[in-house]
């Protein structure tokens, strides 16, 4: 199997997999045209990325092309629409970076209480100003609004009660009795976590429902001088609302994240925001540590060793939850050559069309059952047609 890998990763995983009998190829300099023409000469069953984008002229070069691996966890740089359109799995590697994130939202808090770099921007340019820096109010006590109580967010949880603050939360799936069972205050609306805390911190992933989840209305309801965290995507912020609040409301923003940022690791930078002593900033360094990066290699390289050896795609993102089946047919039959092609001969010709199927093979290996969920009119004589092959031994057919 080939494996194409087209951003840094760590060498212990590429000498593994080689080691393991995979073409492996690796270069991390590959973006744009130059990752289509390398997808398309090498031919690659794997694609693993971490921040290159992968839209679906990338995906068309290869049609030997099987499965994106995103090392990370968001996936929003893969165009996830084309790749389902073209039957390519697309797996992440999703809470091995948690520990990563939530360490730099606690040093961005920290930073924006006690004015970490300006202290060092002074006192590096020779001027000693004790007394200006002496005002911080301290964070302990005070309430730590979370947006997002996944992996990323409950690590933060855990670090915030070490500092003695309150966590307030916020999620989709998050339920009364679960933040019960977490230790945080339950908040039915965003914008409830944004009226109650003295810090907020996003942690929700890029989606169509979370884009711009900080908008003007949220940013109205936030405590005037409130410190703002993101260290999730750009895409969750709506930045000209943002700037609103740092000129009207006071607010302060520890940001590791910008519309703006380059797509490559180093490039020109310009963003308003960068520019606003309210604000610090960080390069995209969430999941930038050792530690990080080492758990997330190694889970790619689980998830692409589990697929080469058992075709199953770990933590995929773009399998149907709900087909359109409408009707299951279950054949119990002899596990016989040519046996379950004649099933599915019957199930073309009255127009069903598959939708979910499974084979379970007895022991002894004589019989098996097939789990068939098309969609279709449920024709009594194609049942009756299937039940008359010599070979199967039982047929049912239920409505989902």
């Amino acid at each position: 199997m080939k494996v194409l890998i087209s951003d840094k990763l760590e060498e212990s995983v590429v000498r593994q997999l080689t080691d393991a009998g995979f073409d492996v190829s690796m270069n991390a300099a590959l973006t744009g045209d130059e990752l289509r023409q390398a997808v398309g000469e090498k031919q690659p069953n794997v694609l693993v990325v971490r921040s290159t984008k992968v839209p679906a002229e990338v995906m068309d070069a290869s049609r030997q092309l099987e499965l994106i691996v995103r090392a990370g966890a968001g996936y929003d740089t893969i165009d996830v629409p084309a790749a389902s359109d073209r039957g390519i799995f697309v797996s992440n590697c999703p809470g091995k970076n948690a520990v990563a994130v939530a360490e730099l939202t606690l040093g961005l808090i920290l930073a924006l209480d006690r004015k970490i770099a300006d202290n060092v921007i002074e006192a590096r340019s020779g001027r000693w100003n004790k007394a200006a820096f002496s005002k911080a109010d301290g964070i302990k006590g005070k309430t730590l609004g979370i947006i997002g109580l996944g992996n990323i967010g409950r690590e933060v949880a855990i670090r915030a009660k070490a500092f003695d603050l309150n966590v307030m939360a916020w999620s989709r799936s998050l339920t009364r009795d679960k933040a019960s069972e977490l230790g945080v205050t339950f908040a039915d609306t965003p914008l409830v976590v944004a009226a109650h805390s003295d810090i907020v911190s996003f942690h929700v992933a890029a989606t169509p429902d979370t884009k711009a989840l900080a908008d003007r209305p949220f940013f109205q309801e936030m405590k005037d001088g409130a410190f703002f965290i993101n260290t999730t995507r750009s895409s969750v912020v709506d930045e000209d609302a943002l700037k609103w609040a740092l000129e009207n409301k006071g607010i302060y923003a520890g940001l590791d994240v910008f519309a703006s940022e380059p797509a490559a690791k180093h490039g020109e930078f310009e963003s308003d925001l960068a520019q606003h002593p309210n604000v610090y900033l960080t390069h995209h360094i969430g999941a930038s540590t050792a530690q990080a990066q080492q758990a997330i290699a190694d889970e790619a390289l689980r998830v692409v060793r589990v697929y080469a050896e058992k075709g199953e795609v770990e933590n995929c993102v773009n399998m149907a939850q709900h087909t359109p089946a409408t009707h299951q047919i279950t054949v119990r039959h002899r596990d016989k050559v040519g046996v379950l092609a004649a099933i599915l001969d019957e199930c073309r010709a009255a127009g069903w069309n598959v939708q979910e199927m499974e084979n379970l093979v007895f022991e002894g290996a004589r019989a098996a059952c097939a789990h068939i969920r098309f969609d279709g009119h449920p024709d009594p004589a194609v049942v009756d047609r299937i039940s008359g092959n010599e070979d199967v031994l039982a047929v049912s057919l239920i409505e989902l």
